[in-house]
């Protein structure tokens, strides 16, 4: 199996999508200070994958990546992965308008990996109209980019056919964790055995599905902790997508310091799930997927579109939580969240149809269908 990744590599990549704030109701407002913290312990234990992308942090996740691990570190000391979004351009001189700046937002003379962003029917076209595919090979070849690949939210019929298609991609980053494993709608082991099938390493993206997986019912929580009391509930998660064997590298978007020891600590001498374990999970995965009703990953790709400013994620990560809670419970503090939300956001039914946030979103969610459910739950 191909490995760009070196034998020695460890398994976990620090995503620079969720990074701390010193406002919490700002993707921009990065607190820089506790970054470089969790970028020194994060090297400190031996890791080396950070993964930042053009948009992430309204745009400022590549600036932080400069301030707090470029100038700071020698190049040998890290590896860093970037990625172009098809959404922010429609012409080649744009695409490699914007591939310039971020090598001047990070600051870096060349980037390790490289991705065309988001593969799916739609961007496949227009990355093959823009010349995208040649273009990327281009860049390996002048030595920007040592190794070229693409992130995909897609089925596994297009994803053979584009690596068909392009067999100069090295890499896949994939969405893979144990609730969509066996999903219908996004065939996380369909294409991981895609990319198997195709020789393609594969680096996985929402291994805890947005903090899904870090929020289990409690009868998921007890299974997990009576097994092993010391081992976090995220873990179980991370762990599933490390220990397939063709994924290189796990991203976690670690949002503070908890999160950085946590994963580290047990990411830092890896051991794969045993059977007993990987039994453990697929009860988790039966009990979740039977109370889950929106199955968003907090991308907020749809967000920064949307003409009413309905923050959607948010909305249905409480409405996940309020239909997750146990009945009989009483009082539940969604419906206070919401209220305070929609003070200073458009409400669920303020959505006018336009669909925008249903083109760009990867999971193909009826979003408009959901916002009415949301806004029938607390409004």
């Amino acid at each position: 199996m191909n490995n760009i990744f070196g034998e020695n590599t460890k398994k976990l990549g620090f995503g620079l999508m969720r990074l701390p704030r010193l406002d919490p109701a700002r993707e921009d407002s990065i607190d820089v200070e506790t970054m470089k913290e969790m970028v020194d312990y994060f090297i400190g234990q031996g890791f080396t994958y950070f993964d930042t992308a053009w948009m992430y942090c309204g745009f400022k996740s590549e600036n932080a990546a400069k301030e707090a691990l470029v100038d700071r570190y020698p190049r040998d000391a890290y590896t860093l992965a970037d990625k172009l979004h098809c959404g922010f351009f429609n012409d080649a001189a744009a695409m490699e308008d914007i591939f310039q700046q971020q090598l001047k937002k990070t600051g870096v003379s060349y980037f390790d990996y490289y991705l065309l962003h988001d593969l799916g029917e739609d961007h496949y076209k227009k990355y093959t109209k823009l010349g995208s595919f040649d273009w990327l090979v281009k860049k390996k070849e002048a030595g920007l980019a040592k190794h070229i690949g693409f992130s995909y939210h897609d089925g596994a019929d297009l994803l053979d056919r584009i690596l068909t298609e392009h067999p100069e991609v090295e890499f896949v980053q994939l969405q893979i964790n144990y609730l969509d494993w066996e999903s219908e709608a996004i065939q996380s082991r369909r294409c991981y055995e895609v990319c198997v099938k195709h020789d393609k390493p594969v680096i996985v993206m929402e291994p805890v599905k947005g903090g899904t997986l870090a929020n289990v019912p409690e009868t998921v929580a007890a299974i997990y902790k009576n097994y092993a009391p010391n081992a976090s509930v995220p873990s179980w998660a991370i762990r599933f997508a490390a220990s397939q064997p063709n994924v290189k590298m796990v991203l976690s978007g670690m949002g503070n310091m908890d999160m950085m020891r946590d994963n580290t600590g047990y990411m830092k001498d890896f051991v794969p799930l045993n059977d007993e374990e990987i039994e453990l999970i697929q009860r988790a995965t039966d009990i979740i997927n039977h109370g889950i009703a929106i199955p968003c990953t907090a991308c907020s790709y749809c967000v920064d579109g949307c003409p009413m400013n309905i923050p959607i994620p948010k909305y249905f990560s409480l409405y996940n939580a309020e239909k997750q809670e146990y009945k009989g419970k009483g009082f539940t503090p969604q419906g206070e969240y919401y209220t305070r939300l929609a003070e200073n956001f458009g409400k669920a039914s303020a959505c006018i149809k336009c669909g925008k946030c249903e083109q760009i979103c990867p999971q193909h969610l009826p979003i408009r269908e959901h916002l009415e459910a949301v806004a029938a739950q607390f409004e």
